[in-house]
């Protein structure tokens, strides 16, 4: 098939515009956002290594800790991650992401003096709602000091701060916890009476808050620059950003809404709440969890309001990402391959710890250095592959993320039953090569589907829909499934890798989604602006 996208380009005759600081300070503001994007997974990973000697500190079991990795901090994240998108669509976006990362950071520090199950739980709601702040302004920031030619690469470059920021995360949180089990025999010498898993969360906080002085140095770019689109500052970010806050709080959604719409659209919210509330019952009735369903409940009734808030008020946006066949698509397809990633990656220190006996400095360590490794190449690799062969077909993005299972499953496999530490290892590394291939890609597709003034907030549903699926439900539904089977059959080592072996049967749902999304990229690309026009928005 013809691209058609390049004649529609060619149609409106856009043309790039020179940027703040030239494409040299490009390259040092991608750098330094990659850093952020670092921190940012340190301490949303260092959870992962640290879960053992937490579990054993405060009594809780698999499906608790996968709560607190995921449930816990995805919520919130994605939650905030929508009307935060919006800010940064309006706002100064270095800015955001300076306090947001301060803020974070002061979350993950404070997370070393929780004293129980709740604190932590509160602590890790503080940490994803400061990260929220983070990826849709980078993201936005990103596509306007590079050209979309080579977005896909570029946004792979960036991303590939998860896997660097994983792996480190896990190696530093093995080795802060040996160390301090070394020095601190007796825990009750310890300073403060700080155990070696409370050392580790302030050990990676107190960093991130000096690294915002940095961040709020950047020089914020033109919007739009990068494709001659440029869009002027909004006149009140605040007052048109205070709106989206209201809509995903509940209760102020409600008044949000009736000022938008008038009774009707209050009532239909109201319909929705009942709907939402009788669904997550249910699960709550198969799966009797409930501070699980409660928590993805809310976030549910937070995103449809938002999404109901958002048609009213910005129907041109809504349109654009909720009529476009091929952005549902994506952002369903690429998600379910965060469920087994996120959901594999989190469990992977624990299970080698348990299968294999491997200390928690060693499985830090060679976990750690081959996901940072691994990732870096898998993702920046993907990104890549994809740009050079989206000159030959408009869906080489969607393609990357349909070949993923078919190269990762048979590694999945083998890192969970091979015999042999070494291997298992091995496997690991080349699994953390092969998975996140596709990260860059689905960023770049989101952004492209949308107008520049749109991206951050498309990108905060994008990664609202990668969080429920993969972060809130992966590691949660991975740990609720072995303490099932623990309970039956009492062996725990064997009931996580039969739970992290179910977790696979999500890329079927991948393929589905992504061979839909293949069925209308082209179609919906080269109609962008037309689309937009349609909708009143000036092009």
């Amino acid at each position: 098939m013809t691209d058609r996208k390049h004649a529609d380009e060619a149609k409106h005759d856009a043309q790039p515009i020179e940027q703040v600081g030239g494409a040299n300070y490009g390259r040092y503001v991608l750098f330094v956002l990659i850093i952020v994007y670092i921190f940012n997974f340190i301490d949303r990973q260092i959870l992962s290594i640290l879960a053992e000697e937490i579990k054993l500190d405060l009594g809780i079991g698999d499906a608790e800790i996968g709560f607190l990795y995921g449930t816990a901090f995805a919520i919130f994240y994605a939650v905030f991650g929508i009307p935060l998108g919006r800010l940064a669509d309006v706002w100064n976006r270095k800015n955001l992401i300076s306090i947001g990362l301060s803020f974070w950071s002061a979350m993950t520090a404070l997370s070393g003096f929780a004293q129980n199950f709740s604190h932590l739980a509160v602590c890790r709601f503080g940490v994803g709602i400061g990260e929220a702040s983070a990826t849709p302004a980078a993201f936005s920031m990103i596509s306007d000091y590079f050209s979309p030619k080579v977005r896909a690469t570029v946004l792979a470059i960036y991303s590939s701060g998860i896997y660097l920021g994983s792996g480190i995360g896990l190696f530093l949180g093995g080795a802060i916890v040996q160390s301090w089990h070394a020095w601190y025999p007796d825990p009750t010498l310890a300073p403060l009476g700080i155990k070696a898993w409370q050392a580790a969360f302030l050990a990676v906080g107190i960093p991130g808050i000096l690294m915002a002085i940095w961040v709020w140095t950047l020089k914020e770019p033109i919007r739009g620059a990068s494709e001659g689109l440029v869009t002027p500052k909004h006149p009140h970010p605040f007052k048109a950003a205070s709106g989206s806050f209201m809509s995903v709080l509940p209760g102020f959604s409600l008044i949000a809404l009736f000022r938008a719409g008038g009774i009707r659209a209050a009532a239909i919210n109201l319909i929705y709440a009942n709907g939402v509330v009788a669904l997550f019952y249910g699960l709550y009735v198969v799966m009797p969890t409930l501070l699980q369903w409660i928590a993805l409940g809310i976030g549910v009734y937070i995103t449809v309001t938002w999404i109901h808030y958002q048609k009213l008020t910005d129907p041109a946006c809504y349109g654009m990402m909720f009529k476009s066949k091929a952005f549902l698509a994506s952002t369903v397809g690429f998600p379910a391959i965060s469920f087994v990633t996120y959901g594999i990656g989190f469990w992977s220190p624990p299970f080698m710890q348990r299968f294999h006996g491997e200390t928690i400095a060693d499985a830090g360590l060679y976990l750690g250095v081959g996901s940072a490794v691994g990732g870096f190449i898998g993702i920046v690799l993907g990104g890549v592959i994809a740009d050079y062969f989206r000159a030959k077909t408009v869906n080489a993005r969607l393609y990357v993320g349909l070949v993923i299972p078919l190269l990762a499953v048979p590694f999945a496999l083998g890192f969970l039953y091979t015999e042999s530490i070494v291997m298992a290892y091995v496997y690991s590394f080349l699994f953390s090569v092969i998975s996140p291939a596709w990260i860059g890609c689905a960023a770049s597709t989101v952004n492209d589907l949308v107008m520049p003034r749109m991206r951050a907030t498309a990108s905060a549903y994008y990664l609202l829909m990668n969080t429920f699926v993969g972060l809130a439900l992966g590691p949660f539904l991975i740990g609720q499934f072995s303490d099932l089977y623990y309970r039956a059959a009492g062996d725990g080592a064997g009931a996580l890798r039969l739970a992290m072996s179910w977790a696979l049967g999500a890329f079927a749902l991948s393929i589905v989604a992504l061979l839909l999304a293949c069925r209308y990229l082209a179609d919906d690309e080269s109609s962008r602006l037309d689309r937009a026009a349609a909708l009143g928005e000036p092009v």
